[in-house]
């Protein structure tokens, strides 16, 4: 994996957001990709994850009357310290929360053996009858995301939103996604089956194993 081919990519609305793309061949749980995202530095300094929030919470002052609550905040892809500041933006924009404290829950979920999106018992009351947005690092085909739609209608939530860093979609079952770069940023980013890969047609070796903990070179 050849870091030196890394280049920045700036966010339009806010030049201090800078997204880390390396070109390569790498491989997700679902897909071969063209790029890997480095959102490494994204989920753990806290002025970035600041920026971030206060970028995504952005679009919700515009796309949603005031009146829309939010009370939780699933966080995927390790995106809790983003989180936690996107439920401070969120109420700054006058973004309620139906909650008796007046306040967002901020939670992540866990995947099962079996690749499902589970909550625990603990934290099924802060999905169940609460008005919920997703928050994601990186969506590529969007079958991740929506196995936490599927998940969160499951235990009684109502899906007010999704955000994320990156997007290649625009909806998801119906619903606008709401990121800060998308294709347009990076127009040569590419997603493929692992059977239809051009990539490993040309027998280009594997960089590295993705996902949102990171990536394992090989």
């Amino acid at each position: 994996m050849n870091l030196e081919n890394m280049t920045k990519i700036y966010a339009r609305g806010d030049s201090r957001i800078q997204l880390k793309v390396i070109p390569g061949h790498f491989v997700t749980s679902q897909s071969h990709i063209t790029h890997y995202l480095d959102l490494t530095t994204m989920k753990s300094r806290t002025a970035e994850a600041q920026n971030i929030a206060h970028e995504l919470a952005a679009n919700y002052e515009v796309n949603y009357e005031v009146s829309t609550p939010v009370d939780t905040i699933i966080c995927m892809d390790g995106l809790e310290v983003i989180g936690a500041y996107l439920s401070e933006e969120l109420t700054k924009a006058g973004i309620f929360s139906l909650n008796a404290h007046q306040t967002i829950y901020v939670i992540t979920p866990e995947s099962s053996n079996s690749g499902q999106i589970i909550f625990r018992d603990n934290f099924q009351p802060m999905i169940k009858g609460k008005n919920v947005l997703i928050l994601n690092g990186s969506i590529t085909t969007g079958s991740t995301l929506s196995k936490a739609i599927e998940s969160i209608l499951y235990y009684g939530g109502t899906i007010r939103g999704i955000a994320a860093i990156f997007s290649r979609v625009d909806s998801v079952a119906s619903l606008p996604v709401y990121s800060i770069f998308n294709t347009k940023d990076i127009p040569d980013y590419h997603s493929y089956s692992s059977t239809k890969c051009p990539m490993c047609q040309r027998q280009q070796k594997i960089d590295a194993i993705v996902s949102s903990y990171g990536y394992s070179a090989l």
